[in-house]
């Protein structure tokens, strides 16, 4: 006989109770998670997107979106290096430049990457097509994914950034993340013109970053390798997993946000284990005849919390299944206001599905102590 499911399913009222009470924190839980895990995807959306086999950064750079440049003269030695077929700079700027929203008039600071529009950097087909464009000064293309406030996705022609009258003759989709509002890409030229305030002759800064790309068949391993060897140490050569890593390394170990989210979780986990204690105890103290009935009839202590532990698991399940369900359409309604990769993974769901049952099982093994010591003289 299910044991454990007949006595889950035998009042429908405290199922339901149950249910939502735990429900509650696994809903709690996930939208943490979802949290940590958009906010890690949105600060990584930019190095997805470049188009590279290695990448070049300043030693001293402590993050992605830290201005921190190094000298161009380090690409010239780096194109020098056998096996590389081009190092491209990329140019940043993440405070510097000011956006005026072309509709209202209004200022919002934005993160602006610059590149030669000859030596293309990134994988978006929506910038590579308007490389001839770019090249025609004080152009620009504009995220039609940006915060709503900006205008980008307006459909305007022209505006001003940097205090300086801009052209824009594009859009790309790349998204805000939880430190800038909206991106602008535009030529090296340009963005050497509104960073410095100077004439149509200002040569490029130092670039953010170098984007190394390898002649075909070389190994992305050795190459590096060459690369470390050839260049100064005020410079380090990542691959692309290493990029993602810094960054997140970054995000999790030295911003605040990571943390934030993570005592979020654990909140959760706590909250979802006291619930789950409360049940759980209530239950057995309710269903304490019946387990000493069963020890006078013979079954040893490991059956009886065999039947606990299985009844809290299928409480988990009754409680995690509506609440993934509920947290579909709050990862949709948040994901859709506030522009952020809120989305439900394989990952996500393993991941939130092992927390509901430990904080279960946890809570029924604190709680089986009154099983084990029931006494059916004592109780009858």
């Amino acid at each position: 006989m299910p044991l454990a499911w007949r006595n889950l399913v035998s009042n429908k009222r405290r199922l339901v109770r149950s249910s939502a009470g735990i429900g509650f924190a696994v809903l709690l839980m996930l939208v943490q998670l979802g949290f940590e895990r958009a906010f890690f995807d949105a600060s990584l959306a930019v190095i997805r997107q470049l188009d590279g086999d290695l990448f070049v950064l300043s030693a001293t750079k402590y993050r992605f979106s830290a201005k921190d440049p190094f000298s161009r003269r380090t690409l010239y030695d780096a194109a020098g290096v056998r096996g590389v077929a081009s190092a491209r700079p990329l140019y940043g700027e993440w405070q510097g430049f000011l956006w005026k929203n072309p509709r209202e008039d209004k200022i919002y600071l934005v993160q602006a990457f610059a590149f030669d529009p000859d030596q293309p950097v990134f994988r978006m087909p929506q910038v590579n097509a308007k490389r001839e464009a770019l090249k025609e000064a004080d152009t620009v293309l504009v995220d039609r994914s940006a915060r709503p406030f900006l205008g980008m996705a307006s459909g305007a022609l022209q505006t001003e950034l940097a205090r300086t009258e801009v052209r824009i003759v594009g859009t790309f989709s790349l998204g805000p993340d939880f430190a800038s509002d909206g991106t602008v890409i535009m030529s090296d030229r340009t963005f050497a013109r509104l960073a410095a305030g100077a004439g149509a002759g200002s040569e490029p800064p130092d670039p953010e970053v170098g984007i190394i790309m390898l002649s075909p068949g070389e190994n992305i391993g050795a190459m590096q390798q060459a690369l470390r060897a050839a260049l100064p140490p005020s410079v380090v050569v990542m691959t692309r997993p290493e990029l993602i890593a810094f960054e997140s390394r970054f995000q999790a170990e030295v911003s605040s946000a990571g943390p934030i989210f993570a005592m979020g979780t654990v909140v959760g986990f706590i909250v979802g284990m006291l619930i789950s204690y409360q049940i759980i105890y209530t239950d057995l103290s309710e269903q304490l005849p019946q387990y000493a009935t069963l020890k006078g009839m013979g079954y040893d202590t490991a059956y009886l919390v065999q039947i606990v532990l299985a009844q809290a698991a299928l409480s988990a399940l009754a409680g995690y299944v509506p609440a993934w369900l509920l947290c579909l359409a709050v990862y949709w309604a948040i994901g859709t206001l506030a522009l952020i990769p809120l989305h439900m993974t394989v990952g996500l769901t393993l991941l939130s599905l092992g927390l509901t049952l430990g904080m279960c099982l946890i809570s029924a093994v604190l709680a089986l102590r009154r099983v084990i010591a029931a006494d059916p003289a004592e109780i009858f």
